[in-house]
């Protein structure tokens, strides 16, 4: 069993432990187990939108575009290693959404005589949307499941599972969808910036991601894209914006996409946002995901310890190599816990219908809000369930 003074001495001994302080931690006291949702903010973030507000905005107006124009493929190619990518194969634009939206089109246009795009049903909802409004629109047959993927244009599907923290086997999935003739779009929106991932090595096609969570991008980041270089000069991808454009201060009538991952720009960037999300990754980055990866097992595997002591309910897998860095502890009355337990100074995730979620950010979770936050748990359990308080 691993006592609170067991988690006390992990924290003194944590080689992360440090990185806390670059961010902005008004409550010391305050246990956050939602970073999984919205990461905290870094204090350069702070300094480096000031920076951008007070003089590149205020002071050089216009002339700052000559760098801004260029902000999507710089921060993507600082994104890039965190995922075994190399330069020029991430850009960061838009949401997750219209980047799935995007790639779906582009990828159905890459294999136009498979009928099907395969989805889990589980997965996170705005994937599921995206992937049924295609398919509706381009009259697709959607397919619940990969067990039959010989048919199958395009697999969409989450390196994490949002709900459990299930990981899946990268290399292995992709390397049987391509087996089958299918392209598959990996979500890691729960992944990046929390456990390794090698594009590269498990040659993945395409990907997409947000960066507000483990990235701490802040809230409403842009997302990014990831395009294997062999596949940019292929993809058409179906919203045209000037951004996309070849010589775009032409203004030509005729578009003429750029010849590289540029081409899946639409409209104008959003600046401030590019220069806050730009902060959150180079931290990451600088951290190293290797150390990242391996306090967020440590964490979760203390999450799941505790669960165990107190009787909880946990879905999250024990084997630390098939999980992400968030915990699903299973509860009846889940919604009420979550609202206890806020006003308790603990925020955790409600995922429906059951499920208190604990995202543990390396980067800013200790083990003693791990400890106290599964015993907070506990205690209301045992009180929900009718025992004393």
């Amino acid at each position: 069993m691993i006592s609170r003074t067991d988690a006390e001495a992990m924290d003194r001994h944590d080689p992360l432990a440090a990185w806390r302080d670059q961010f902005v931690i008004p409550d010391d006291r305050l246990i956050y187990l939602d970073g999984n949702s919205l990461g905290r903010l870094p204090k350069r973030t702070v300094a480096r939108l000031a920076e951008v507000i007070n003089n590149e905005w205020a002071g050089d107006l216009i002339g700052s575009w000559d760098h801004w124009v260029d902000l999507p493929g710089r921060v993507g190619d600082r994104l890039a290693p965190l995922i075994g990518a190399g330069p020029g194969e991430v850009i960061v634009h838009d949401s997750t959404s219209i980047n799935i939206y995007q790639l779906l089109h582009a990828t159905l246009r890459l294999q136009p005589d498979r009928p099907v795009i395969a989805i889990d049903p589980a997965d996170f909802p705005t994937d599921t949307y995206i992937a049924e409004g295609v398919a509706k629109t381009l009259g697709y047959e959607l397919r619940h499941g990969f067990d039959q993927l010989d048919d199958v244009a395009v697999c969409v599907r989450s390196l994490v599972d949002y709900r459990s923290a299930a990981l899946v086997d990268l290399a292995a999935e992709t390397a049987r969808a391509s087996a089958a003739g299918a392209l598959v779009i990996w979500d890691l929106s729960h992944a990046v910036g929390a456990v390794p991932i090698d594009v590269a090595a498990a040659q993945v096609d395409l990907a997409v991601g947000c960066t507000y969570k483990y990235l701490n991008g802040g809230p409403g980041a842009p997302a990014f894209c990831y395009v294997a270089a062999r596949l940019q000069a292929q993809i058409e991808q179906p919203i045209h914006g000037w951004f996309g454009q070849r010589d775009q201060f032409a203004m030509a009538e005729v578009y003429d996409p750029q010849p590289d991952l540029r081409r899946m720009l639409i409209g104008t960037p959003s600046v401030l946002a590019l220069a806050a999300a730009e902060e959150g990754i180079a931290l990451s980055a600088e951290a190293g995901i290797a150390a990242i990866a391996a306090k967020s097992t440590a964490l979760t595997g203390l999450a799941i310890e505790r669960c165990d002591h107190h009787g909880l309910m946990t879905s999250t897998p024990r084997d630390p190599t098939r999980r992400g860095a968030h915990v699903a502890v299973h509860h009846a009355q889940a919604p009420t816990m979550v609202a206890r337990l806020a006003a308790r100074r603990v925020i955790a995730d409600l995922r429906q219908p059951d499920i208190v979620r604990l995202g543990c950010s390396a980067l800013t979770t200790r083990y003693t809000d791990v400890w106290d936050g599964v015993n907070a748990i506990s205690q209301l359990a045992n009180e929900l369930d009718g025992g004393a308080p």
